[in-house]
């Protein structure tokens, strides 16, 4: 579920191919630079409701993931 609403916020915000994006990607693999990132951050904010505090910790997609699941936790939890 995070996973494939990752892709698609990618898809449309980066213009990276749905199939190009695995939890194995790495920001650099995928040709995503600074900008893009704080893109990225935005939009994962906007649609998860989260505050992404470290981004540059953030270096994979795995890492997004896991950072995601880890906030919406800590949210449902308080």
């Amino acid at each position: 579920m995070i996973f494939e609403k990752l892709q698609e916020i990618m898809e449309e915000n980066l213009s990276i191919e749905r199939d190009e994006i695995t939890l194995e990607s790495t920001f650099e693999s995928l040709g995503i630079d600074s900008l893009d990132t704080f893109q990225l951050v935005i939009e994962v904010e906007e649609q998860f409701g989260i505050e992404v505090e470290s981004p540059e910790n953030l270096k994979s997609i795995k890492d997004v993931v896991n950072y995601i699941e880890e906030k919406t936790k800590e949210k449902i939890n308080s």
